[in-house]
């Protein structure tokens, strides 16, 4: 497994010199299956070709950085791939970025009302080979929304490799997956602060499925209203970091992160001369999407568009 480049990034966000602030570039690692979806995908791709699947099934709203990248996987590993997509709505009309290059990739696309969405766990498949008039005895290996299982949490362990000199280790949080598997691979000294995405809704029993440690936590300040919902404040947060340090950040994920390490660290959250890895877990695919919903709005639009 790659080790992952390491920037000190505490000066473009005009820190005190005493707080020593790296990000590791997971968002590097690959240009299409980037950051956490990488590790995620990693041994789940390998169970599924030990177990003879055909494929991979697996969850997702329209601008799915999991989608995307779950497609990707698939056509590298020889796999078929079917992306069940919330929102019936949106069949028959044109495909946003995200699921244009999905299906590029080889995806089957199958779209779903927002009620049966609600309800997908609780279906099998003989059910999704029915509806996609798929032969039921070669089943597809299913992932949850957002690819968050015990495989993908072992395959996030390794994201901490060479990295246990570090008092506080932070990453955005969605599913919760990464979030356990840095859990798991920390040592007893360091603390891990996950910033979510979404309000409280259950996050913290999710994470407590993979792992039994206590050294976290899980903040919800940085939310900005709920999952990829943003500002024209947080957009210039992230179009002066880029022109800063040249790294470019995601809206629904990255972004909030540094966002909310900044404030915390002007809050005097963190022990004095801490030493903070963040982790960049990708998601640059989504800014395209992104930037048409901000068009339409007429807000200011994020500079970097994401990777070709």
């Amino acid at each position: 497994m790659p080790l992952s480049r390491k920037q000190s990034i505490g000066s473009y966000l005009e820190l005190d010199e005493s707080v020593g602030l790296d990000l590791l570039r997971e968002d590097e690692l690959h240009p299409l299956i980037s950051g956490n979806k990488y590790r995620k995908l990693k041994y789940n791709i390998q169970a599924a070709l030990v177990q003879g699947s055909t494929g991979i099934l697996t969850y997702g709203g329209a601008f799915s950085n999991h989608i995307l990248a779950t497609a990707a996987a698939c056509r590298d590993a020889g796999l078929q791939s079917v992306g069940v997509i919330r929102g019936e709505e949106l069949a028959g009309t044109p495909l946003n970025p995200t699921l244009a290059r999905a299906v590029k990739l080889g995806m089957r696309l199958c779209f779903i009302s927002r009620a049966l969405y609600a309800q997908k766990e609780e279906v099998d498949w003989p059910f999704w080979a029915n509806e996609l008039r798929l032969k039921p005895q070669v089943p597809y290996l299913i992932l949850p929304e957002g690819g968050s299982n015990a495989e993908a949490v072992r395959g996030c362990m390794e994201i901490l490799e060479g990295q246990l000199a570090y008092d506080y280790v932070v990453c955005a949080v969605g599913t919760g997956g990464t979030l356990a598997g840095l859990i798991n691979a920390a040592s007893e000294q360091q603390h891990l602060i996950g910033i979510s995405a979404l309000p409280e809704d259950g996050i913290n029993r999710l994470i407590r499925n993979f792992t039994s440690r206590t050294n976290w936590e899980v903040n919800f300040d940085y939310h900005g209203g709920g999952y990829a919902r943003i500002t024209p404040e947080l957009v210039q947060f992230m179009n002066r970091f880029y022109q800063k340090s040249g790294i470019p950040l995601d809206p629904v994920y990255t972004a909030k992160m540094l966002w909310g390490i900044k404030d915390m660290v002007q809050k005097g959250r963190f022990s004095s001369q801490a030493r903070i890895i963040a982790i960049h877990s990708g998601g640059l695919q989504g800014i395209r999407g992104m930037n048409q919903k901000l068009e339409s709005k007429r807000w200011p639009k994020i500079q970097y568009t994401g990777p070709e």
